[in-house]
């Protein structure tokens, strides 16, 4: 367990490693993984889970953020371990993200202080994230529009409320590029859903350059990206 740059959370935890089977072209874990030749093989440590006691502020803890772990090469023992850490220690919010929701409904339902996401990069991955989260028993589910890497059509967005999303969050590729950046259209369309659905928004601040200071000014009125968090809905007139 460590400190983390991500800007959502203070730590990430990782108790599964091992590179990830999902093979993503953009993951940044499987290139480190690759450069410092770490071992490959995926187990579980269990760890980095008796490491969370040691945080003494209460603190939102990325859960896997170098593993798919809910993937068919998960052991059904380490969810069971991993969620029982949750429990254990209430007084932090635990994150989850997936690209594999639809192994989500093995687990109702999650601790009550666990936030429950789906990785979300275009319009198909979205309307798989919706149909699956809507059965997901969780006390925050969430959307990662991160990388954004096409348009998410407006119409389908107004699914948010109906599949339960208190959340979302929207970034681009990492590392940047001018080739992998989204449009500004498709971000203000994500945000605009959100703030009809009365959702909290948390915009990266690697979106930073796509957003014009007068712009963000102008639309989201304010000078910094919007970073809001679950039950915070700052950015709404």
């Amino acid at each position: 367990m460590q400190k983390t740059k991500i800007e959502w959370c203070d730590y990430s935890l990782n108790p599964v490693k091992g590179i990830c089977p999902v093979g993503c072209y953009y993951c940044y874990a499987t290139r480190l993984y690759r450069r410092f030749g770490w071992n490959p093989e995926i187990r579980f440590d269990v760890q980095p889970l008796f490491d969370v006691g040691k945080i003494k502020t209460p603190s939102r803890i990325f859960v896997g953020s170098t593993m798919e772990l809910f993937g068919e090469w998960i052991k059904p023992e380490w969810i069971h371990s991993i969620l029982f850490f949750c429990k254990a220690y209430s007084e932090h919010t635990f994150i989850f993200l997936t690209k594999c929701p639809e192994h989500f409904s093995r687990w109702p339902p999650f601790p009550q202080n666990a936030y429950v996401g789906v990785s979300v990069t275009n319009q198909e991955q979205y309307d798989k994230a919706i149909h699956y989260l809507k059965n997901v028993q969780a006390s925050v589910k969430f959307l990662s529009f991160e990388p954004l890497l096409e348009h998410i059509s407006g119409e389908t967005m107004s699914k948010l409320t109906d599949a339960g999303i208190s959340w979302v969050i929207i970034g681009c590729q990492t590392p940047k590029s001018l080739k992998t950046m989204p449009k500004f259209e498709w971000v203000k369309e994500i945000v605009d859903a959100a703030d009809k659905a009365r959702i909290p928004a948390f915009l990266k601040n690697n979106l930073i350059p796509l957003l014009p200071l007068q712009i963000r000014k102008e639309i989201w009125g304010q000078v910094v990206l919007r970073q809001e968090f679950p039950g915070e809905v700052t950015g709404i007139p």
